[in-house]
């Protein structure tokens, strides 16, 4: 049986035994790396940790191409098992952020430093930390896991991940495959070890473990603020709110297919993508008319003004996004608008003041805001200003050098992209690689192996040179 065929008929059979709505509490009961409780899967990670840094670097790379193989050959089985727990973004996008794992750096991305001189040699090595706390989101359920898993084996690492309830199930499903196809092929205990179903204790027994030293924490406010507050290490991939600055020399038909593609990704959930635009008013009107010839449906202002109260509520002191709409498609904010959309339309736009709060706010729906601005100035103004300092990801169509750069310096985001949709940062539309955990308020940026080390110097004294 080939390698393929053999993981095939391992994972085929984990969900034939399985299904992805059973609810187990222990690893015991058949679903490998999937636990009731923090403690049994901490010795679990500790355990299969041991027997991962034993391996070495080939076991490590076998791993993760297994891992990233299961996760493509399941990619449409998976997404729309996703789909139907979590009820947000879209089929298509789903399947392609898992056939997208692919990409992710594996035990290449891993390097040696070293060091020669009179007095001997010196190495510096990224060393695992042992076992990885982590939280990760709703919105990219078995991607987020999966890329860590990726990222923290490669670097010797094994994880206990406390998932978004919202997207548990099909988190320990796919954890359970992971596990158990790992398990067959390189006899190595549970590596992705999920807490299921995931609680706000358990998510704190992570936080506080002993034998936990790193936490990493993907998701919304409330989980960044969360993970930081503890007093060990935590890389935290936080939330953004990404402006687009459109100025006079841009290329507007590519500026609009860019906006489509990013702002329309798995309905905007992605935390890279386009949520606000802000256009010079010479050029507005060229804008809006490249965006419905790109093919999105324009709405007008009464109709915006009816999706924004439907969509974003005010609470005490701050604006609330309505659950209802996160991640929906575009037809059922269109009713929600009074507007008729037709299915399969990817994105809505329209033009708002400023003060709407979809530009204030990061509305993850498939319904992007166009600001009428004086100048380039008062839209880098603005851009700054709705970022909210996140940090986390701007975007520009210019052709004008001086401009790019100096919005590029200004918005001091992880990632800054020109010309292009938001994922081109990513390796869809432009160069880099893909991760799910992009780390803002830590400042790791885009998590790869190395982000999960810790360094380690070995120095020998007067020895080991031969020149």
């Amino acid at each position: 049986m080939s390698q393929q065929a053999l993981i095939q008929s391992v994972v085929q059979e984990v969900l034939r035994q399985l299904g992805p709505g059973k609810t187990v509490v222990s690893s015991g009961s058949g679903r490998p790396g999937v636990f009731g409780e923090v403690n049994p899967a901490v010795e679990t990670a500790q355990r299969s940790q041991r027997q991962l840094a034993a391996g070495g670097l080939a076991l490590r790379d076998g791993i993760v191409k297994l891992i990233k193989s299961i996760a493509k050959a399941n990619a449409q089985e998976w997404g729309k098992i996703e789909l139907d727990e979590t009820k947000i973004g879209r089929l298509d996008h789903k399947i392609a952020k898992l056939e997208l794992l692919s990409g992710v750096p594996g035990v290449e991305f891993l390097r040696t430093v070293a060091h020669s001189g009179d007095r001997g040699i010196g190495l510096d090595e990224g060393a695992p930390w042992g076992v990885i706390g982590c939280i990760t989101p709703v919105t990219h359920s078995i991607p987020t896991m999966t890329a860590n898993a990726i990222n923290m084996i490669a670097a010797g690492n094994s994880m206990v991940v406390n998932p978004h309830p919202g997207g548990a199930k099909c988190a320990a499903m796919a954890a359970a495959a992971y596990n158990a196809a790992i398990k067959k092929q390189f006899n190595i205990d549970p590596l992705v070890c999920v807490i299921e179903p995931p609680t706000l204790r358990t998510a704190e027994e992570i936080f506080q473990h002993p034998a936990i030293p790193l936490l990493v924490a993907t998701g919304g406010p409330a989980v960044a603020r969360a993970a930081m507050k503890q007093t060990k290490r935590s890389i935290v991939a936080g939330p953004g709110n990404p402006p687009v600055v459109v100025d006079e020399t841009a290329d507007f038909d590519n500026a609009a297919r860019s906006i489509i593609a990013g702002g329309s990704f798995d309905n905007n959930l992605l935390c890279i993508g386009e949520k606000e635009v802000f256009v010079v008013a010479s050029v507005f009107d060229k804008m809006m008319a490249a965006m419905r010839k790109a093919g999105a449906v324009e709405l007008n202002a009464q109709q915006i003004d009816k999706l924004t109260k439907a969509a974003i509520k005010w609470d005490k002191d701050h604006h609330a996004v309505n659950k209802d709409f996160i991640g929906r498609d575009c037809d059922v904010l269109g009713q929600a608008a009074g507007a008729n959309v037709a299915r399969g339309v990817d994105l809505l736009f329209g033009e708002t003041e400023e003060s709407n709060p979809f530009v204030p706010e990061e509305q993850m729906m498939p319904f992007v805001p166009f600001v009428r601005v004086r100048d380039f100035e008062q839209a880098l103004d603005l851009a700054i200003k709705h970022e909210h300092g996140f940090g986390h990801t701007a975007i520009i169509h210019s052709n004008n050098l001086a401009r790019i750069t100096r919005m590029g310096q200004a918005m001091n985001t992880t990632l800054f992209a020109v010309n292009g949709p938001c994922t081109a940062c990513l390796g869809v539309g432009g160069e880099g690689y893909p991760s799910y955990s992009i780390a803002t308020p830590t400042g790791e940026g885009v998590t790869n192996p190395l982000t999960f080390t810790r360094f380690r110097r070995m120095s020998v004294s007067g020895s080991l040179r031969i020149v």
